[in-house]
């Protein structure tokens, strides 16, 4: 019998909003005994994200992110910071029991798992990626999808990107990359080790087919059936009050 799984599809959210509804769903879980869920989303505005230990003024450089109108924010998950990208970028997470059968103990396998879902989801564009350890996909050599994965609550929460389009120079102006400077070689550096699915596949896709072929992938590889929902009222009264600490200075600048 196929498994359902509740899909929370297409929110498009600013970055405390987004990270507050991740962790709802995430500590609403176990208690209401939800189905498990995968939710689709975009950052509205464009945001940077850091992970958990990171420290936002050697990661993020704060002035440029306010001249652009570049929300920061902190997540629960590690791994390193992220520019969200409205115009470029689609964002999953997944959360699930973490003695759910279907999901490895093991952190590399859990990843590995994870991210073949989008694996298949991107050869169904026709697209070849692959796996690296611990958290990437690569394609052609090139990082095209970044995840980070926390374990609480009783549940799995990973979440992470696939690049639809990437604007290097812009990332570049929002985080701190190493102390290098914005320049012609440093760009062109970036550009060979980061790719995106419009520059793979040489014309232009939609967020919809992208997000189509995701949800195919998903289903596909966790033999499970994603059904439309929304958040239950449990877990929009856990969004408002995580909302409060996404938001905090105190949350996001702790580090």
């Amino acid at each position: 019998m196929t498994d359902k799984w509740r899909l929370i599809d297409m929110r498009i959210e600013n970055a405390a909003t987004q990270m507050a509804i991740d962790e709802a769903i995430a500590a609403a879980r176990t208690t209401e005994n939800n189905p498990n869920t995968l939710r689709l989303y975009r950052w509205n505005p464009s945001a940077v994200s850091v992970g958990y230990f990171q420290s936002i003024m050697n990661e993020v450089d704060t002035e440029a992110c306010k001249k652009y109108g570049v929300d920061v924010v902190r997540r629960i998950t590690g791994g390193g910071a992220v520019f969200h990208d409205y115009n470029g970028e689609i964002t999953y997470s997944l959360v699930a029991p973490d003695d759910d059968p279907k999901i490895p103990e093991d952190i590399i396998s859990s990843y590995r798992l994870i991210c073949d879902c989008i694996i298949q989801g991107l050869k169904d564009l026709g697209i070849d990626s692959e796996f690296k350890p611990i958290n990437d996909i690569i394609a052609g050599g090139k990082k095209i999808s970044g995840n980070a994965q926390t374990r609480r609550y009783g549940v799995i929460l990973q979440h992470g990107t696939i690049l639809v389009d990437c604007d290097v120079k812009k990332i570049f102006s929002v985080l701190k990359v190493s102390g290098v400077k914005i320049s012609d070689k440093a760009i062109k550096s970036a550009e060979e080790r980061v790719t995106s699915l419009k520059k793979i596949i040489g014309s232009d896709l939609t967020f919809d087919e992208v997000k189509y072929a995701l949800i195919k992938g998903f289903e596909n590889v966790l033999n499970m059936k994603l059904l439309n929902g929304d958040l239950t009222n449990y877990e929009n009264e856990l969004k408002e009050k995580y909302l409060e600490k996404y938001r905090s200075p105190e949350w996001v600048y702790q580090r």
